[in-house]
């Protein structure tokens, strides 16, 4: 089988456009959040979605621990929000949620939040898939969603 080009398949894939997305969790009390682009529908019949995390991110035992996360699915106005949680030590202080009854910290003015119950975790290569379902959806139809394409922002 032939070997893939690395940077080849990276600047392949980033011509497939996505939307953007926050997962949260709390871990002993402490909000913790990741960028992520990973985010996909699964199946309706149980409402399942996936995401999948890095095995070399610093908040992944963290993830991999609990039982609740919320999907804070991004609009065009919450870049720095995105930039924010893509850095390695993401901050909260200026960051608008609350904690849902699942104790999700919900991140205020999103498209959509998304509370979910972890149903599976699948390692898969270098990154873990988080098969999700989902418990609780609030929505804001009216926003534009972030978009991510060819490594910049839309």
């Amino acid at each position: 089988m032939k070997k893939i080009n690395k940077i080849n398949y990276k600047k392949t894939l980033s011509k497939f456009p996505t939307g953007v997305t926050v997962i949260a969790i709390n871990s002993a009390n402490k909000p913790i959040g990741k960028t992520v682009n990973s985010f996909t529908s699964l199946s309706l019949s149980p409402p399942l979605i996936l995401f999948s995390l890095s095995k070399k991110s610093s908040s992944i035992n963290s993830f991999k621990k609990t039982t609740y996360l919320s999907i804070n699915v991004l609009s065009k106005k919450q870049k720095d929000i995105s930039i924010n949680f893509a850095k390695t030590k993401s901050q909260w202080k200026n960051i608008k949620f609350i904690n849902s009854q699942l104790n999700t910290p919900i991140i205020k003015n999103c498209i959509s939040n998304l509370e979910c119950q972890i149903f599976k975790l699948i390692p898969a290569g270098d990154h873990i898939i988080f098969i999700c379902r989902v418990i609780n959806i609030l929505n804001n139809h009216k926003l534009t969603p972030l978009i991510y394409y060819n490594s910049s922002y839309l």
